[in-house]
């Protein structure tokens, strides 16, 4: 069974020990420099969860849910990782599942919208496969933002 769990003292090894495959790096940063990343951005109120198939740990999922300030996105899926032993078995698309699943559940949420640098290896055609589509381009940060409608 494919979960998101918080992330506690228990679990906090072993979830920040997951590692993306060589040349993703460039795509997502790593768990303790994610967990890092969102307290220097409070306003943001950024969730994290480790993403368990039962009892293992195959990613990490962050979130930017309700925010406090409008250069902030609401609803933004700020990273997704799974373990480079973990991947091509349909755990990314689970962890989406799961956070589609968690902000459809949520009054007035339309849409979770994601960005992500192109290039080789870019997640960007994994979330248009999953049904994201580009929004805009954003030269300065070199990333193309990606917004996924909400099914009701």
């Amino acid at each position: 069974m494919i979960t998101l769990q918080p992330i506690t003292d228990a679990n906090r090894g072993a979830v920040e020990a997951l590692r993306v495959a060589p040349g993703q790096e460039r795509y997502v940063s790593g768990v303790a420099e994610s967990i890092r990343e969102a307290e220097e951005y409070p306003g943001a109120h950024a969730i994290q969860w480790a993403l368990y198939d039962g009892d293992t740990p195959v990613g990490f999922v962050m979130v930017a849910d309700e925010v406090d300030d409008p250069e902030y996105v609401p609803h933004y899926l700020w990273k997704l990782l799974i373990d480079a032993r973990h991947q091509r078995k349909g755990y990314g698309t689970a962890a989406l599942d799961l956070v589609v699943g968690y902000f459809r559940g949520r009054p007035g949420v339309e849409a979770l919208t994601t960005s992500a640098r192109e290039g080789e290896g870019s997640p960007i055609p994994f979330y248009e496969r999953y049904g994201f589509r580009r929004v805009e381009d954003a030269p300065a940060e070199r990333e193309v933002l990606m917004r996924y409608e909400l099914p009701r």
